[in-house]
C-alpha cells in the first residue's frame, strides 16, 4: 500500500520554516530548560542545609565561566518563556492571530527577552 511517488507531508525539502514555528519550538524548549534550571537552583539551596562544603562546591561552580554561562542562559530562558507565555495568553484571548501581528509580536518577544536579561543582570550586579 506504500506509494513511493507521494512525498511525505510536510517533507523537509518543501516545508518552509516560519518565525511562529521557530518561536513555538523555542517556547517548548525553554520550558524544559527552566525545569532543569529550577532543579539546579533547588539543589543549590538544599546544599546550604546539607553542609558548608557542598554549598562551597556549588559557589565555586557558579563563579566559573561555565557557571555564569548557565546562569545567564537560565535568566534568558525564564525571560523568554515568560514573555512568550504572555504572547500566548493574548492569543487565548483572541488577539494577534494575523500573520503580520504574530510575526511582529514574536520579534518583540525575542528582543525583549534579551533586553530583560541584560537589565536583570545589571540590577543583580548593582549597576542600575
Amino acid at each position: 500500500m506504500s506509494d513511493s511517488k507521494n512525498p511525505l507531508s510536510p517533507h523537509l525539502q518543501i516545508y518552509r520554516w516560519q518565525i511562529s514555528s521557530l518561536l513555538s519550538i523555542t517556547h517548548r524548549i525553554t520550558g524544559i530548560l527552566n525545569l532543569f534550571g529550577l532543579i539546579f537552583i533547588s539543589a543549590w539551596i538544599c546544599s546550604a542545609g546539607i553542609g558548608e562544603n557542598l554549598f562551597e562546591y556549588f559557589s565555586i561552580l557558579l563563579k566559573t565561566f561555565f557557571g555564569k554561562f548557565i546562569l545567564i542562559g537560565f535568566t534568558w530562558s525564564m525571560s523568554y518563556h515568560l514573555l512568550s507565555g504572555i504572547r500566548h495568553f493574548f492569543w487565548d484571548l483572541g488577539y494577534g492571530y494575523e500573520i503580520k501581528t504574530a510575526n511582529f509580536s514574536g520579534i518583540i518577544v525575542v528582543i525583549s527577552s534579551f533586553v530583560m536579561t541584560i537589565i536583570l543582570w545589571l540590577i543583580g550586579k548593582g549597576l542600575i
